[in-house]
């Protein structure tokens, strides 16, 4: 069986990032594309009872209004799910990516547990329809579908571009080995330039998990540079992103060190909000 990309699209501006990104991994990883758009529940929920405590002839005729205009909305949001699905299904249409479409109404994160088991991985925006782009706002289904979702997730930034140059956020950690491996076997990755990075002391622990990260990378036939960079990961790890520069960072989700912070509340998001470009997070 074909491994799948889950990709959500929502409508908002990170929309089009994500089919861009999606027909990107698509044609470098060989996986099939689905499109979801999942309805939540507030969205075609029916309307509240509004008629008050009014008298009877007007207050029947009334509900049978609401009604009747609850019954519209309800059209009108499925209607708008599927033509956002249509229009995302167009883009990568264009890029000659075949994908397919799945309009879903409830919770998202149950909507991805059900269809993620033959996935290779799913894929996001960075903000939502709801989000601005001030930096303090990020989409609100975001961290619920990060501490989810069982495979690597891909967080799209907000324009796409062509990727050439790769950061791995290395630890020592399981996970961060996890997302070097995954570098390693992926096509994803095949041919890119790759670079391994660690934020702390220089320690005999640190060097020695740079040179098992490099060499694992070797084995897959690349050629990866490796540097233990000082200070707080968050800001070194940005500050390198943009002056390197580099086009995507790969981190693990959780490790033993300072850079398990950026997975375990705020400062998680508070990495994803400051680096501009886009992030896989591999479990």
């Amino acid at each position: 069986m074909t491994k799948k990309l889950i990709a959500l699209v929502d409508g908002s501006t990170y929309s089009k990032s994500v089919c861009d990104h999606a027909a990107w991994i698509a044609g470098r990883a060989d996986l099939a594309v689905e499109l979801m758009h999942v309805l939540g529940r507030r969205e075609t929920a029916s309307a509240q009872d509004l008629s008050g405590s009014i008298a009877l002839g007007a207050r029947t005729a009334l509900l049978e209004e609401l009604s009747a205009l609850d019954e519209q909305r309800s059209k009108l949001v499925v209607h708008r799910g599927r033509a956002i699905l249509e229009d995302a299904k167009g883009i990568l249409d264009e890029a000659g990516v075949t994908a397919s479409i799945h309009l879903r109404h409830g919770d998202l994160v149950e909507a991805i547990s059900e269809k993620e088991a033959d996935a290779e991985m799913v894929l996001i925006g960075k903000r939502g329809e709801a989000a601005d782009f001030a930096k303090g706002h990020l989409g609100s289904n975001l961290e619920r579908v990060m501490r989810a979702t069982g495979k690597p997730l891909f967080v799209a930034s907000r324009a796409f571009h062509p990727v050439e140059r790769v950061l791995i956020a290395y630890d020592g950690s399981a996970s961060a080995m996890r997302a070097v491996d995954y570098v390693a076997r992926s096509p994803l990755y095949a041919g890119l330039q790759v670079k391994v990075v660690t934020v702390g002391t220089g320690s005999e622990a640190a060097k020695k998990g740079l040179a098992d990260a490099k060499a694992m990378l070797a084995g897959a036939g690349m050629d990866a540079e490796t540097e233990i960079l000082p200070g707080q990961p968050e800001e070194a790890l940005g500050r390198l992103v943009e002056e390197a520069p580099f086009e995507h960072l790969v981190m693990g989700t959780s490790g033993h060190s300072r850079l398990r912070a950026l997975f375990i509340g705020s400062t998680a998001l508070e990495m994803i909000r400051n680096c501009k470009v886009p992030i896989l997070l591999v479990r």
